[in-house]
């Protein structure tokens, strides 16, 4: 089973040189470089420029680096998503996905661009249209054409666009998040939580995390270097946890139990799906510990 940690997604202004600089330096798993809405329209052509001048070099190794364009529609789109193509970032992030016929001129865009084989595709899933339709667009992820690889919830808009208001433990988001985690796990598709605005508050951070972690998502979207810490942490599987899942595999590998749906192990009983989440979590731990040898070695 191959995995890819996503515990902490960073968006990184595309128009600050300084912080993409210092991005050099920070231990998150993943590296949104943004060209859409940290982004003043006077700015949007230089950062295009140095963000994916950037990538092209491989500046952040070790690290996933998505390229966040701005949406489809927009005057900087074109230019955006062919100048992303050519960097070849692991990812290009699409911002405000609505239904799957974007994503189906994304796949055609690609091709024309002849992208990278290895560059994926992430959809934001920021407005009240892509959630009642969030299975509609998860699903072109069944299309290898789409490339699409991982759906990351912006809040954001979507409680500008609802009214709806952020209070302790996001009550009235609940349902677009466990719905979006449902369209993506039906077309096996990673999905990141959104961002949490309380950059001085770690407590609240800190909720958001458990909350997420424990709702099922992959990891979190991050607006501020101090959160990737906390986030590595929360979204890892714990080394008791880790210690477990190892156990199971080792008892259902013995030759007695070959053949066997439920097996006894420290006096409960294990059936083979606990087996299959016990893979899973082996995997991302192994990942992660790959991942922590390329890490920097400064930053937090």
């Amino acid at each position: 089973m191959s995995i890819r940690p996503r515990r902490s997604a960073l968006y990184m202004p595309g128009a600050n040189s300084r912080a993409l600089d210092k991005a050099r330096s920070l231990d998150a798993d993943a590296l949104i470089l943004d060209l859409e809405d940290s982004v003043a329209p006077q700015a949007k052509e230089a950062a295009r420029e140095t963000v994916c001048a950037m990538v092209a070099e491989r500046a952040w190794p070790g690290r996933e680096t998505v390229i966040r364009v701005n949406g489809p529609g927009s005057q900087w789109f074109e230019a955006d998503f062919k100048a992303a193509c050519a960097a070849g970032p692991a990812a290009i992030l699409i911002p405000k996905v609505e239904t799957a016929c974007t994503l189906f001129d994304v796949a055609i865009r690609l091709r024309e661009a002849d992208a990278a084989q290895d560059t994926r595709i992430w959809a934001m899933i920021e407005t009240p249209g892509a959630i009642l339709r969030i299975a509609e667009i998860a699903a072109c992820a069944e299309d290898p054409a789409t490339r699409l690889d991982c759906l990351v919830m912006g809040l954001n808009d979507l409680a500008k666009e609802t009214r709806a208001r952020f209070t302790p433990g996001r009550e009235s988001m609940l349902p677009w998040l466990q719905t979006a985690l449902i369209a993506a796990r039906t077309y096996g598709l990673d999905i990141l939580d959104g961002v949490c605005n309380a950059i001085t508050d770690t407590e609240a951070f800190e909720a958001e995390c458990r909350q997420g972690r424990d709702l099922g998502f992959d990891g979190k979207s991050l607006i501020h270097p101090a959160q990737i810490g906390p986030a590595n942490a929360f979204f890892a599987p714990d080394p008791e946890e880790v210690a477990q899942a190892r156990a199971i595999l080792e008892a259902f590998a013995q030759p007695d139990n070959a053949g066997k749906g439920v097996i006894a192990l420290e006096g409960r009983m294990v059936e083979r799906l606990h087996a299959q989440m016990a893979e899973r979590v082996v995997a991302l731990a192994d990942a992660i510990a790959t991942r922590a040898k390329a890490a920097p070695q400064s930053g937090s």
